[in-house]
C-alpha cells in the first residue's frame, strides 16, 4: 500500500535521513550463539540487499528497524543472539502495543516523512500503519525487491 505521490508538503526527493525502514525478521540466521547486531544476524528475506545499502552508514542504520518475532521492534545495531520463534497471530496481538510504543519513541528521536515496510501480513498487523505522510508496503520483498529498491533509491539510500 502506498500513499498517493505528490501530496502537499512532501518532497519526493527526500533526503537520506528522512526515511524509515522496518523489515520483518527471517528464519535464516547466522550460526552460533553469540549476540550480533540484528541487521547482521538475519540472512534470509531481503536482509543482504538492505545491509548492502546501509553498510558503513550509521545515519541510515539508525533509521532501520527490525521487527522480530521474539524481540519485537529493535534497532539494526541492537545485539541479539540467534533464536527460533514463530510469529503466531496470538503473539503478534500480544506484542502489538509494545511494538507501537517503541515505534513512537523511535520516531520522536528520528522523525521521518516516509516509511518502507518490508513485512509479511502478520508482521504488518503487529506493527500497524506508522503515523507518517507516506508509507510504502512490500509484503514480499524477495520477489518484489525492485519495488523496494526504487523507494530506497528515491531516498538516496544507494549501495
Amino acid at each position: 500500500m502506498t500513499a498517493p505521490a505528490g501530496r502537499p508538503g512532501i518532497d519526493r526527493a527526500a533526503p537520506p535521513t528522512n526515511g524509515l525502514v522496518v523489515i520483518g525478521c527471517s528464519r535464516r540466521k547466522l550460526p552460533g550463539t553469540d549476540p550480533v547486531p540484528a541487521l547482521e544476524l538475519y540472512q534470509g528475506w531481503c536482509f543482504p540487499q538492505l545491509r548492502e545499502r546501509v553498510a558503513g552508514r550509521p545515519e541510515l542504520r539508525a533509521r532501520t528497524l527490525v521487527l522480530s518475532a521474539r524481540h519485537g521492534l529493535i534497532g539494526a545495531d541492537e545485539p541479539i543472539a540467534p533464536y527460533y520463534q514463530v510469529l503466531t497471530p496470538q503473539r503478534a496481538l500480544s506484542h502489538r502495543d509494545l511494538v507501537r510504543s517503541v515505534l513512537a519513541e523511535h520516531l520522536a528521536r528520528h522523525p521521518a516523512q516516509e516509511a518502507l515496510l518490508l513485512l509479511e501480513p502478520l508482521y504488518f498487523q503487529m506493527l500497524g500503519l506508522p503515523p507518517l505522510p507516506v508509507v510504502h508496503q512490500v509484503s514480499d520483498p524477495v520477489s518484489h525487491w525492485p519495488r523496494a529498491a526504487r523507494v530506497l533509491d528515491g531516498w538516496g539510500w544507494t549501495a
